[in-house]
């Protein structure tokens, strides 16, 4: 049961709660009068022994559990000895009031509007017999107070109803929304996972596999070098070993767990991606902390860009630099190589890039509220530069 609904019902309980002390201060109001202004009359047993039996009934009547069938019959009763006593003292009428605030509860409309009728009718014959003369507000105004009272409980309980069903689309669209959300969800993940095996487990593979093969290519005239290359793709393996360790527990980069925060991270991943063909240099200028997703999602991104590097670009140098500003923090990664059409790189921006690098690290910007820049030419070099905002990280 939702918030909304428990509110109606708790309010339909206090309004049956005010209903049923009403009839039963009317009923006992009535019982009162009649035996200061009648008493000893040969009536009087009958009027006690009804005026207790309506009592009775209507509790019988009022029980929440009872079935639909028999609280209607309960009804009818009560509306029977209620009408016999009006009929033998007309002061009972008073108690027409919670009688009709029950039937328009418990009965479909048509029939509740009969039972109004039939309520009002008797209420202002008993008036009448009770009057000494020919009185109009006797006569008109029980039923001009019945029908306000019956158009305010009908209004009452359309708005009841249109608050039901409100709340039935309410809680199907939240269903609706959550499932979306549990497909968004899975869908992100899928793509994150990608990511992660791409910039690890994809790199670690396809270093090994170029060192190898220039390891192959030079064993039978530089055995030496040969062997630093076997020697490197083993490093290589090793780390990538660590990473599928860490990906397997928290998807962490491995480095950033070694290092002490981002800039070391930097630096042990050029040490490590430097080799006889590439150098690969490490700049900081300023110091910050930051979050965890900041500083894994930042090192991802080195990771591919200088993976790009190894296996594209065909450069000779390579420098990472990461600046930190007041407002900002941003990533450098400029090479020396062979460049290309940035424009043929990103989805959106020419054909179909082909691999998952520069489309997973504009990912990684853009769920830091950053953005990835790509500048570059044939034959010019190439500089990736992410500029990440220092308040989408906090």
């Amino acid at each position: 049961m939702t918030h909304e609904e428990a509110a109606a019902e708790a309010d339909t309980r206090r309004l049956a709660a005010v209903m049923h002390t009403a009839f039963a201060l009317l009923l006992s109001a009535s019982l009162v009068r009649f035996l200061l202004r009648h008493p000893g009359e040969p009536r009087t047993p009958w009027i006690l022994a009804l005026s207790l039996t309506l009592a009775v009934l209507y509790v019988l009547g009022s029980l929440p559990a009872l079935p639909a069938g028999s609280r209607l019959a309960r009804l009818a009763a009560v509306v029977a000895v209620w009408a016999v006593l009006v009929v033998m003292a007309p002061s009972f009428a008073w108690c027409a009031v919670p009688l009709l605030y029950t039937g328009l509860r418990v009965l479909p409309p048509r029939p509740a509007l009969a039972l109004v009728g039939l309520l009002t009718a008797l209420v202002v014959a008993a008036q009448l017999r009770l009057a000494d003369r020919l009185d109009p507000t006797v006569l008109l105004a029980p039923p001009a107070i019945a029908a306000v009272a019956t158009a305010v409980f009908e209004q009452m309980r359309r708005q009841a109803t249109r608050q039901h069903e409100l709340i039935e689309t309410l809680l199907r669209t939240r269903r609706d929304l959550a499932a979306t959300m549990r497909r968004e969800g899975i869908l992100t993940e899928r793509q994150r996972l990608a990511m992660e095996i791409h910039d690890t487990l994809a790199q670690s593979l396809s270093s090994q596999r170029m060192l190898l093969q220039a390891a192959d290519r030079l064993w039978d005239t530089d055995r030496a070098q040969a062997r630093a290359h076997v020697r490197t793709a083993g490093t290589v393996a090793d780390h990538g070993l660590t990473e599928a360790r860490r990906f397997v527990h928290d998807l962490a980069p491995a480095d950033l767990a070694r290092a002490d925060g981002l800039p070391e991270a930097l630096g042990a991943l050029a040490a490590r991606t430097s080799g006889p063909e590439l150098s690969v240099h490490c700049h900081i200028e300023g110091a910050r902390d930051l979050p965890e997703d900041t500083q894994s999602a930042l090192l991802r991104i080195a990771q591919g860009a200088l993976a790009n590097v190894r296996e594209h670009a065909g450069a000779t140098t390579a420098v990472l630099t990461l600046t930190f500003l007041e407002d900002r923090v941003l990533l450098d990664v400029a090479d020396d190589g062979r460049g290309f059409d940035p424009a043929l790189a990103l989805p959106g921006e020419g054909p179909a890039p082909r691999g998952h690098g520069l489309p997973a690290m504009r990912a990684r910007a853009g769920r830091l509220g950053g953005a990835l820049t790509i500048e570059s030419a044939p034959d010019r070099g190439t500089v990736v530069s992410v500029a990440v905002p220092l308040e989408g990280t906090r």
